[in-house]
C-alpha cells in the first residue's frame, strides 16, 4: 500500500489493488490504516487527489479533474 499525508495532515494509505473503474482512471480505496481495517474514502487515479465526493447512489466524482465512476444503483426514477 501506498503512504500519503491527507488533506488534514493525517497519514493514509492508498490501495492501489483495490480500485473502481472511472471515466479518466480508478479510484482507489483509502483506508487510516495499513491493516485495511478503518476505510476512509477514495483517491482520483487520474490526477493523484483526495478530493472527491460520493453520492447516495455510490457515484464518484472528482472535483479537480471531473473523473467519473457510475452509480452502483441504477434507478430510472432518478434520473
Amino acid at each position: 500500500m501506498e503512504q500519503r499525508t491527507g488533506p488534514d495532515g493525517e497519514t493514509l494509505f492508498i490501495d492501489r489493488e483495490d480500485g473502481d473503474i472511472g471515466t479518466k482512471a480508478p479510484f482507489y480505496v483509502v483506508y487510516l490504516d495499513a491493516d485495511r481495517e478503518r476505510r476512509w474514502g477514495f483517491f482520483c487515479g487520474n490526477c493523484e487527489t483526495f478530493n472527491n465526493a460520493m453520492d447516495s447512489m455510490g457515484r464518484i466524482q472528482c472535483n479537480d479533474c471531473s473523473n467519473l465512476r457510475k452509480a452502483e444503483e441504477w434507478d430510472a426514477a432518478h434520473e
